[in-house]
């Protein structure tokens, strides 16, 4: 226990910066991730085969390989495919990480739209809505309800999910333990004390999200 505070209070800053960095890769990860999911559900439900067919394919390549082995592709691929960018490897793994959670959440919203009842969709034509304004002003507003704790779900996952960055020495939480395990040689105590951050970090948001759905069952 000596040890382990010791540790904690001579390289607690590391553990700033690792928290830090895995903040703000789940933040831009979950916000771009959920911007481009819409535009990928919004294909996958389109009765257009063409469109239905490539998001479908986006969806199960993405869903179906390991996490992994798609940042070594992004971190390998991307700066061969665009030499004439300067492209630092926190960009390749973000820009993974965001494709990568971008086909869940894809998923997520089509499920959420088609929870939605018919009558709706139903209603809206009848008023002469296109299919823009229908899903702009009335199915994606029901549908939000359904979304959000999923999508609060997902942000948990890739919150977890960041630690694979540090395979590539991307400041987070992982990195942290690998930095302070290499300078003090020791590997259990900086292991506990990354450990215990995670903890409390997904605990925490998986109360408040918990909170979210009580509330928002109320308001039905």
């Amino acid at each position: 226990m000596d040890i382990l505070i010791k540790i904690l209070k001579k390289y607690y800053m590391v553990f700033l910066r690792g928290l830090w960095g895995t903040i703000w890769l789940s933040v831009v990860t979950i916000i771009f991730g959920a911007i481009l999911g819409v535009g990928i559900a919004l294909l996958r439900m389109s009765k257009k085969k063409v469109l239905y067919g490539i998001s479908s394919v986006y969806i199960e390549i993405l869903r179906g390989t390991p996490v992994l082995l798609q940042l070594y592709f992004f971190w390998l691929g991307l700066p061969k495919l665009f030499p004439m960018f300067e492209m630092s490897d926190t960009f390749c793994i973000l820009v993974a990480l965001i494709i990568n959670s971008s086909a869940y959440i894809a998923e997520i919203i089509r499920a959420g739209i088609g929870a939605v009842d018919s009558g709706q969709f139903e209603a809206a034509r009848s008023l002469g809505l296109s299919e823009k304004h229908l899903m702009s002003k009335v199915i994606l507003p029901q549908a939000i309800k359904n979304i959000l704790p999923a999508i609060g779900n997902e942000f948990i996952s890739i919150i977890k999910g960041t630690s694979l960055a540090s395979t590539f020495f991307i400041v987070e939480l992982t990195t942290s333990f690998k930095t302070v395990q290499s300078t003090t040689f020791r590997a259990i105590e900086p292991l506990l004390i990354s450990g215990v951050i995670y903890l409390v970090l997904t605990f925490t948001l998986s109360r408040l999200l918990r909170v979210l759905e009580r509330r928002m069952k109320a308001s039905d």
